[in-house]
């Protein structure tokens, strides 16, 4: 674009030259002609981006690791002159996100609409925009470029994989009858009403009877018949092994079955991705099933979500999941120490790790000598070409009578985290 507008300048700079010097009239017509078609240029150059709008509709601010992200693009022109060319450019970080484009001959009042359909590949969340609109005059000579600064985000949750069942250890947490068992946390069944005493908190007074008798009244609650249940994500980056993807190979489908109708896609060789993944499953299920589900994590910072029931936890742990990252120098058995205290008894436990350390197993342990009903996740390092290896612990844990579960690189999720000889699942007594 340069070289035309100083060859042009050459060409008009010469005639002029030309005309000066020889007075012919031909060079006076060349003179006149390049000094037009410059003013033509910058005129039109000026007007090219007046009164265009571009606007852009994104179906949904979240979406998921293995489908879609629909987003639709508008250029109108909403003048009376047309528009030869307009290039739209999309500086989104999302991966694969290609909305950018090219648009010819735009009339008078029209408009010009496309689809953007980006595979997710990656959980995270993510900015789409700014955009930007370059036009220019017909000759190349000129452009000029609007920015559009207004950006949104999209988070994107990780890969699940729809579990039939997953079984834990029988208790308390089992369900059926209410537990007759006065508790001193605040659960769904209210027993009854009781005086007030030093140390009850605030969110426990019973308003309406503390206005009928003219006292401080609270009120008092039994044991949830539902127990709840926590999921422990590991986050020791210590322990976090990911394997060099292949140059040029299929892709490698896992966590579904032959014949479903979900798009393949294949989970990053990666123990985080695994585990976030089982995490991420395991919380869908629950939450369907109506549980009460909570959350631990030890990533770039602590993350606790207490337990809850419905969508909005599901929405709460999905995002929280999505932008995991294990980062953590936090051991696993510190982790488990650390948080011991704070976990009600009755509560079941599902810890997901890589760790080959029999230290969290004996933390383990002595979480279920307190009343904790506890299920390990393993997923095996060794198997993502590391060193390390967990899956002796499996055995430790079907000792101490704590089911296991055993995931490798290229299992089938659903698989591994299914009751059976495919899933690899130990139960102790």
């Amino acid at each position: 674009m340069l070289a035309r507008r100083l060859i042009l300048l050459a060409l008009f700079g010469a005639s002029l030259a030309g005309a000066l010097i020889t007075g012919r009239e031909l060079f006076y017509n060349l003179v006149y002609l390049f000094a037009a078609i410059l003013l033509v240029a910058i005129g039109w150059t000026w007007i090219s981006l007046s009164r265009v709008r571009l606007g852009r509709l994104t179906r949904a601010q979240r979406a998921q690791v293995g489908r879609p992200l629909e987003e639709r693009l508008v250029v109108r022109n909403t003048g009376a002159l047309p528009k030869l060319w307009l290039e739209v450019r999309d500086y989104s970080d999302l991966p694969g996100h290609a909305a950018s484009k090219v648009i010819t001959g735009i009339g008078p009042h029209q408009e010009r609409a496309w689809v953007v359909r980006t595979p997710c590949k990656e959980r995270g969340r993510f900015r789409l925009g700014p955009l930007s609109l370059t036009s220019g005059d017909p000759f190349g000579l000129f452009q000029v470029q609007r920015s559009i600064p207004q950006t949104n985000h999209v988070v994107i949750y990780p890969y699940t994989v729809d579990l039939p069942e997953f079984s834990l250890p029988l208790g308390i947490m089992s369900g059926g009858e209410a537990l007759r068992r006065r508790t001193h946390y605040v659960t769904p069944n209210a027993a009854g009403v009781r005086d007030y005493a030093p140390g009850d908190s605030i969110n426990r007074i019973h308003w309406a009877s503390t206005a009928r008798r003219d006292r401080l009244i609270v009120k008092e609650f039994e044991l949830d018949p539902l127990a709840d249940i926590w999921l422990f994500l590991d986050g020791d980056q210590a322990t976090q092994v990911t394997m060099p993807k292949p140059a040029a190979s299929a892709p490698e489908v896992v966590g579904i079955w032959p014949g479903m109708k979900e798009p393949p896609y294949a989970l990053p060789p990666s123990t985080e991705e695994y585990a976030v993944s089982v995490a991420a499953s395991l919380a869908q299920y629950f939450i369907r099933r109506d549980r009460s589900l909570g959350l631990v994590t030890y990533g770039q910072a602590r993350e606790l979500i207490q337990p809850d029931r419905g969508e909005r936890q599901l929405t709460k742990i999905m995002e929280t999941l999505a932008v995991f990252r294990a980062h953590s120098r936090v051991r696993f058995h510190e982790a488990l120490n650390l948080e011991s205290q704070r976990l009600p008894r009755w509560a079941a436990l599902i810890l997901i790790t890589t760790s080959p350390d029999t230290k969290w197993v004996a933390e383990a342990q002595a979480l279920k000598r307190h009343g904790l009903r506890v299920v390990a996740v393993l997923i095996n390092p060794a198997s993502f070409g590391s060193e390390l290896d967990n899956a002796p612990l499996a055995d430790a844990l079907h000792a101490v009578g704590i089911p296991t579960y055993r995931v490798n690189h290229g299992d089938n999720l659903l698989a591994a985290l299914t009751v059976g000889t495919q899933g690899g699942a130990r139960f102790g007594g």
